[in-house]
C-alpha cells in the first residue's frame, strides 16, 4: 500500500489528496456547497463523509438529494467517498443497489466501509 500522510483531516494517498469532511452534515443541496468549499480550500481530489452525516433521504433515490448533491461535487471536479455500513438502506431498495454499485465501478463516487478501505482503494487506482 502507498505512504499515508496526514495533516489533521486531510490525507496524500499516492498522488491523491483526500480531505475527510468530519463535522459537515449533507442535509440539503445547499450543504454540498458548504462541502465543495471545505474540499477546494484543502485542495482535495477527494472528499469523504460518512454515514452519520448524510439524511435518510440521500439514500431515498426519488428525492434527488443524491444526485444534486454528487453533481455538485462533479462541477467543481471534486470526488465523493461515502464511508460506512448502508446495508439497512441497501435492503429497502433495488434503485440503491444499483446506484452503489454503478458508483463503486466509477470514478466520482465510491461508497466504503471505512476510512482504510478508501485508503486502500485510493492506493490501488
Amino acid at each position: 500500500m502507498a505512504a499515508v500522510q496526514a495533516m489533521t483531516n486531510i490525507f496524500y494517498i499516492a498522488g491523491t489528496t483526500l480531505f475527510v469532511a468530519d463535522g459537515l452534515t449533507l442535509r440539503t443541496e445547499a450543504d454540498a456547497v458548504d462541502l465543495v468549499s471545505a474540499g477546494m480550500g484543502a485542495g482535495a481530489d477527494w472528499v469523504a463523509v460518512t454515514t452519520a452525516q448524510l439524511s435518510d433521504d440521500f439514500f431515498r433515490l426519488s428525492t434527488g438529494l443524491a444526485g444534486a448533491i454528487v453533481q455538485k461535487l462533479v462541477n467543481y471536479h471534486l470526488r465523493l467517498a461515502i464511508m460506512g455500513n448502508i446495508d439497512a438502506h441497501l435492503a429497502k431498495s433495488s434503485p440503491l443497489r444499483d446506484f452503489v454499485g454503478e458508483s463503486n465501478r466509477g470514478h466520482h463516487l465510491w461508497f466504503v466501509s471505512d476510512l482504510n478501505e478508501l485508503q486502500k482503494r485510493l492506493g490501488a487506482a
